[in-house]
């Protein structure tokens, strides 16, 4: 009579075998979920268009802070802009990296006080208190070839410094408060700053429809179209030093009380058309970035970046954007529209 003898496997062995299940198991779960993946991508319809919505002077006070955040959190924006020399900033970079918020550089040559150390005692940045010019006076300056560029690229590397310190991390774009960065000569230093950071994205306003828009008054036109004038000229100079832009820009005729769906359907529409006319490849999405300006009004002398809250800051325009960004019917429009939001880091 033969005797079975059992033989134990090497612990070894029972252990290498054991590994190698799991590890197929393991394999044939996540093929698995990209099978899933795969079929959810087919299911959805493509896009026509990606769309940044940045939410713009982040940091300004508190309460623009919260309004932001909460527009976030409703999946008003997917993109805030920060302002370094703000009352607020610290508080605002804290609340990014909380709710992990992509997040920019709103770059200050216009309001408020510097950041660099060496211009704020006396530059040509400034006035005799020591604040910059503002938005008109800045623009006023440089004109008459009284703003040194050299100052200029001191105090944007020093808030790309600031920025750096803040968040932890290089700006994922980088865009200039009241427009600043695409006026003559602060273009060129705006640009090589960018590019020595190696920051990839910034903002060119030129906004399809705002020539044939009926609703803006005559002061805002008329200052619009010079900023867009400034804009075009930029793109050569944003070019050269390998920075990029989306493919329309929105939100000159949709700020403050004029944000309305309607508004906001016949800027995207606009958008679309612009950015297939101007060589999309076929079936590529149209890349675009909605400024808006969501937050609650400001507290007289609170916030601000040194002077205190200015006057749109403290009007119920702000608000009236927040409200219209959490509307229901928003997400519908975008959805209609085919449009997908997203940051500038996933252009």
């Amino acid at each position: 009579m033969r005797r079975c003898l059992h033989v134990t496997p090497p612990p070894q062995l029972i252990s290498a075998a054991a590994g190698s299940s799991l590890y197929l198991n393991r394999m044939s779960e996540k093929r698995a979920l990209q099978d899933m993946e795969e079929q959810e991508t087919r299911r959805m319809p493509q896009p026509r268009l990606l769309l940044v919505i940045t939410g713009d002077d982040f940091g300004y006070c508190p309460r623009r802070n919260q309004g932001i955040v909460d527009c976030f959190l409703a999946g008003g924006i997917s993109n805030v802009s920060l302002l370094v020399n703000a009352a607020a900033a610290k508080e605002a970079a804290d609340l990014a990296k909380r709710h992990q918020i992509p997040i920019g550089l709103h770059a200050n040559l216009s309001e408020g006080t510097p950041v660099c150390q060496m211009l704020q005692k006396s530059s040509s940045l400034t006035d005799q208190r020591g604040f910059f010019h503002g938005k008109m006076g800045f623009r006023q300056s440089l004109e008459s070839g009284q703003l040194c560029m050299k100052q200029v690229e001191m105090e944007l590397r020093a808030q790309v410094k600031r920025f750096v310190e803040l968040t932890g991390h290089l700006p994922d774009h980088m865009d200039g408060h009241q427009h600043v960065h695409v006026l003559p000569e602060v273009r060129d230093v705006f640009a090589q700053v960018m590019s020595d950071h190696r920051i990839r994205f910034t903002r060119v306003p030129v906004e399809p429809g705002l020539h044939s828009c009926q609703w803006l008054p005559e002061h805002l036109h008329s200052f619009y179209c010079q900023v867009e004038k400034d804009a075009l000229d930029s793109m050569a100079v944003f070019r050269q030093n390998g920075i990029r832009w989306p493919d329309a820009y929105l939100g000159l005729t949709t700020m403050g009380q004029n944000m309305s769906v309607p508004h906001l359907q016949r800027a995207l529409r606009l958008a679309l058309a612009a950015g297939q006319m101007g060589g999309t490849p076929g079936g590529a999405c149209v890349t675009a970035e909605l400024m808006v300006h969501p937050g609650y009004p400001s507290h007289p002398q609170e916030g601000g970046c040194g002077d205190g809250p200015d006057d749109f800051s403290q009007s119920p325009e702000r608000q009236h954007e927040l409200s219209v960004l959490k509307e229901p019917s928003v997400a519908a429009l975008l959805s209609q529209e085919k449009v997908q939001v997203c940051a500038f880091k996933d252009l």
